[in-house]
């Protein structure tokens, strides 16, 4: 079942009742021109097991503890925005599946020659969606190199094709922003493409551990100050689904310094979107648990094939 997307950008008290996130505004619940039976009729509730990621951005947004236990029991992912309004946090669950410590084993004794082997399909996955999120967005790009890349990337990506196209796609994706350089502190579009990779991470991130592996252990990524190495792996294919929206909503409001409600709707409707993976058409959310379910296979010896969508 796909899982529901919550955004907060108001002040809020956020409880738990009955097993539902209950919704309650400031404003009136300190007004004394307001009447307790209104104050009740304004409070709105959202089961808590319909929930897949929560965003929280207001500094005046109150959570209970009560609420965050709960939402954590539910693999919730829980996201924080910092004073620009961009996703700052993450909190997810220690525990998301209940055969834990064997899939963290499986995961930890992965050979480096699988490890080699996964990130060269991750990149392969990578560089095929980059080539269709060009030629959709882009009418008469040449896409000749590109492909012959997809087919070109070895065991590791020791030749950096990843780098390669990543270079070559970034600057031919947005020629109405001549110069463009993807830099997660560069100019916009730069920061509607942060707002959708942090949602798409936050998907992936809750999925690896409610698949019961440990997002801190990527099989390519490994900062030592990075807590989601591999959910930063895992999502390299499913970046440009990303791009393709900001792409849109560029086309369709030109220059974006700031986010709007409007254009952060679209971005939060990324867990919805349909994509194709495995033969069939199911809803971003869902693929990623197709994904993070494969890699799971990977780890334990029951395959040696990460299943990721096709643009």
């Amino acid at each position: 079942m796909i899982k529901r997307t919550l955004y907060f950008g108001n002040p809020a008290y956020l409880s738990l009742r009955n097993s539902q996130l209950v919704l309650r505004l400031p404003e009136v619940e300190t007004s004394s021109a307001v009447s307790d039976k209104f104050k009740r009729e304004a409070e709105r509730t959202f089961p808590i097991e319909d929930l897949g990621v929560v965003i929280l951005d207001n500094r005046r947004i109150t959570i209970t503890q009560g609420l965050l236990e709960r939402l954590m029991d539910n693999n919730c992912a829980v996201i924080s925005c910092d004073s620009t309004h961009m996703p700052t946090g993450l909190f997810l669950p220690l525990d998301g599946h209940s055969l834990q410590s064997e899939r963290f084993r499986d995961q930890l004794d992965c050979s480096v020659p699988l490890k080699k082997q996964l990130w060269q399909q991750t990149i392969q996955a990578k560089i095929a969606n980059q080539v269709a999120a060009l030629e959709q967005s882009v009418p008469g790009v040449e896409t000749g190199n590109m492909h012959a890349w997809v087919s070109q990337v070895r065991s590791g990506d020791n030749d950096n094709l990843e780098g390669r196209a990543a270079a070559y796609y970034w600057r031919n994706f947005f020629p109405e922003f001549p110069g463009f350089v993807r830099h997660r502190e560069g100019d916009e579009p730069n920061n509607l493409l942060n707002y959708g990779y942090a949602i798409v991470r936050a998907i992936v991130a809750r999925s690896l551990v409610g698949a019961g592996l440990l997002p801190t252990l990527g099989i390519h990524h490994h900062n030592r100050y990075n807590a989601y190495c591999l959910a930063d792996d895992i999502m390299e294919p499913y970046r440009p689904f990303v791009d393709v929206l900001v792409k849109r909503l560029v086309t369709q409001h030109g220059t974006l310094d700031e986010l709007s409600t409007d254009v952060k709707r679209e971005l939060l409707s990324m867990p919805t979107i349909e994509v194709n993976i495995a033969g069939r058409r199911s809803p971003l959310m869902v693929a990623v648990e197709t994904t993070t379910a494969s890699l799971r296979k990977c780890y334990a010896g029951e395959a040696r094939k990460l299943v990721y969508p096709i643009l």
